[in-house]
């Protein structure tokens, strides 16, 4: 559905709330400069495009989101628990956890939205503190316009959140933020400044000692959606595009095979298909298919690979031919996802100057844990 955007950036929002929830707050004012939760009772201030300023007397007890970025970043963040519903929980890969000892995040809980149903009625029934959920993205994308929305911040809780992991919508006329600038503002939401910045800093390092021996040239990879065992029609993307799931690739100087051809690339007013003898046209060094986060890399190996190396025309592409397919990662990526993905990525692209774990998973676990990140 094509709808008309809910607010526009720059203006006041008839969403600004106040929000209850279970922990004691921070400072009043502007939420960039909110301290710590310990430091006062006040109530603080959290602005973010397109709602605005959403004020809160508590940090929020329950959350809901639709992109599984926002649910890992509140994990990253500890506050997992928070979570109340997600968007769609098969792209919520969880897998990553496993790997950071105590952390974990319970889904099976979670009302998933998809299977719901976008309406105010499902909102109304989990009655969250907070839907940390673009508003605009329930209105371009689903059959919800502008009064249901306000009709849910008005009963239940108020919205705060931005369509980040994609930019080629063109209802999506306001303010973007990269991965970490919205991480930060979840963090003040929920009043973990001081381990966002531990994250940041943990995330800083780890992508200097990448950059450090990644080529300035790195191989150009075409970057598709296709779920299926033996796919045979694929959605593109613009793998050079700045929304947040392409991060990996940009910190990776991986070139888009895709964005300076005629293919359109999937967007909300764009559903576009393309084939085999396309990608054969296009011939990248490496093919990347989203739509296998629930595959190992063997599984993925035996289903989609296989058959591609017996297809006629699959079997012709560069990528296909020198063995270079690799699952495409997380349409959503979270500030963990994030560094998980991109080592699996530096391993996988180039292993001639990467191998094994590339960073510390107990650093990283106890970041998260801590009680004085």
């Amino acid at each position: 559905m094509q709808r008309r955007s809910f607010i526009k950036a720059g203006g006041m929002t008839a969403l600004t709330g106040v929000v209850a929830g279970c922990a004691s707050p921070g400072d009043g004012g502007n939420g960039d400069e909110t301290p710590s939760a310990t430091e006062t009772a006040e109530p603080y201030s959290v602005s973010m495009s397109p709602v605005g300023e959403v004020t809160f007397d508590a940090v929020p007890e329950d959350i809901a989101v639709y992109m599984s970025g926002y649910a890992d970043m509140l994990v990253a963040l500890g506050h997992g628990d928070a979570l109340s519903a997600i968007g769609n929980a098969g792209r919520y890969h969880t897998d990553h956890y496993d790997e950071l000892d105590g952390v974990d995040v319970d889904t099976s809980e979670l009302t998933n939205l998809v299977d719901a149903g976008l309406t105010r009625e499902t909102f109304l029934s989990i009655d969250a503190d907070l839907h940390l959920i673009d508003p605009n993205w329930l209105t371009n994308v689903f059959e919800m316009d502008d009064s249901d929305v306000e009709f849910v911040s008005e009963r239940a809780g108020p919205f705060l959140g931005n369509t980040i992991f994609r930019r080629t919508d063109a209802w999506h006329d306001y303010e973007y933020y990269t991965l970490y600038e919205a991480f930060e503002k979840v963090a003040q939401v929920v009043q973990e400044q001081d381990r966002y910045e531990a994250v940041q800093s943990f995330h800083d390092d780890f992508i200097d000692r990448i950059e450090a021996d990644v080529p300035a040239d790195g191989p150009r990879a075409a970057l598709v959606w296709g779920g299926d065992d033996q796919p045979t029609s694929f959605s593109p993307y613009y793998l050079s595009g700045e929304g947040t799931n392409k991060k990996p690739f940009r910190d990776l100087n991986v070139r888009d095979a895709i964005a300076n051809s005629d293919v359109d690339a999937l967007s909300t007013g764009s559903r576009s298909q393309i084939d085999y003898e396309t990608l054969l046209d296009l011939d990248p060094d490496v093919l990347l298919v989203r739509g296998h986060e629930d595959k190992t890399r063997s599984e993925f190996e035996e289903t989609v690979v296989s058959f591609m190396q017996n297809h006629e025309t699959a079997s012709r592409i560069t990528a296909v031919e020198n063995g270079d397919v690799f699952r495409g990662g997380p349409l959503y990526m979270g500030p963990l996802q994030h560094l998980f993905t991109t080592e699996r990525f530096a391993t996988a692209l180039y292993p001639d100057a990467f191998e094994g774990e590339l960073f510390d998973r107990d650093e990283l676990a106890s970041i998260v844990t801590s009680d004085s990140a």
